[in-house]
Order: structure tokens, then sequence, then C-alpha cells
């Protein structure tokens, strides 16, 4: 079952700070928004027959081994992760850092890094929906809403806890149908509000 905490794993979490200028445990918060975002801004585009057959495209032309023995941070195709931004979250970009970094205390610009860490980690999600969809017969509806669910939890509670599902909800609508933040406890859940909680809470 797709599961946005196994990808969040391999992201080289390091590399990633290097190249935003932040310290690790910031670098992991930051994917911990970033890929919730750009996944519902896909599953978004997904909705409709057309979007969805597109994106089956766009991920067809993606390497579906990647990500395996290791990511290497510096062989993404930024160029690349910006068209996939650009196509998944289009006008609502600077609207979702300006949410991020106003629901996020301790004065961190967290939908700067946001925005930054977005076209690095664009093909790495593409490329994990492919190898979710040459090992799923589900269809990809159903890969993004497994992904999509897996990162509802807990997301609106603790200190510094950001409501990602609630400011997701408000750009996409429905983009966020099937993953509650009721649900902290979902499988391989992703707890964004225990993750931002703990960092800010140092700060």
């Amino acid at each position: 079952m797709a599961d946005l905490n196994e990808l969040l794993k391999m992201i080289p979490l390091e590399q990633l700070g290097a190249k935003l200028g932040v310290d690790a445990e910031t670098a992991r918060a930051t994917a911990s928004a970033a890929l919730p975002s750009l996944l519902a801004g896909l599953n978004s585009n997904a909705s409709s027959p057309e979007g969805e057959e597109a994106l089956n495209s766009a991920i067809a032309q993606h390497d579906a081994t990647f990500l395996d023995g290791g990511v290497d941070i510096d062989a993404v195709d930024t160029e690349d992760g910006q068209k996939i931004v650009q196509h998944a979250l289009g006008g609502n970009q600077d609207a979702l850092a300006a949410s991020l970094t106003s629901a996020a205390p301790g004065g961190i610009d967290l939908g700067g890094l946001v925005k930054k860490a977005l076209p690095i980690l664009a093909p790495l999600v593409m490329s994990y929906l492919a190898k979710q969809a040459s090992n799923s017969s589900g269809g990809l509806g159903s890969i993004l809403g497994g992904l999509l669910g897996s990162a509802g939890g807990n997301t609106a509670q603790g200190a510094g806890g950001i409501d990602l599902g609630g400011i997701l909800g408000g750009l996409f609508g429905g983009a966020q149908q099937g993953s509650s933040t009721a649900n902290p406890q979902g499988a391989g859940g992703l707890d964004l509000g225990g993750i931002l909680g703990g960092l800010f809470g140092k700060k």
C-alpha cells in the first residue's frame, strides 16, 4: 500500500537541507508539508478522466526505479520538477506558501521553504507514483487516496501543529476527500503536527 511515510524516509534530509540552507530537522518538516501539498494538487488534477489520463501519461515518463538504492538530490531534474509543480499547483503556489508560513509558529518561513523544496521533491514523487502504479491494480485514484490518507495523521493537534488538511481543502476543494484529519492513527500516518510541533517547540 502506498504510504507517504515510506516516501519521506527515502529522502536524504541532510542533502535536502543543504540545498535549502537549513538543518535536517527543518528539511524533514518542510518535506512533510510539501509532499501532501503536491499530492493534493495532483489528486485535484486527476479528478476528471482527462486529467487522470494526462497524469498517468506524465507518471509513465518517470523512472520507477529512481528511488531504489538511495536518492541523490543532485541527480534530480529540478526543471522537470518545476513543470510538475506548475501543473499540480498552478496559481495556488503563493496562497499555499502564505498559508503555511502564517500557520507556522517560530518565525520560520515554512511556505518559502516548501516552494524551494517542491521542484526537488516533485520528480521523486512522480517516480514513487510510477513504482506504485506498476505494483498496483487499484488505479491512480486509489494510490493518491492512500497517500493522502496516510498524510492525515493528527495534523491539527499538538504544539505547533498545522491543519494542513484544512489549508489544502481550502485550496483544492475535494482534493482531500477521504483523508480525514480525524484519523491520527492511519496506516503509516504522517504526524505532521508532531513533526512541526517538535521543531517549533525548540525555537
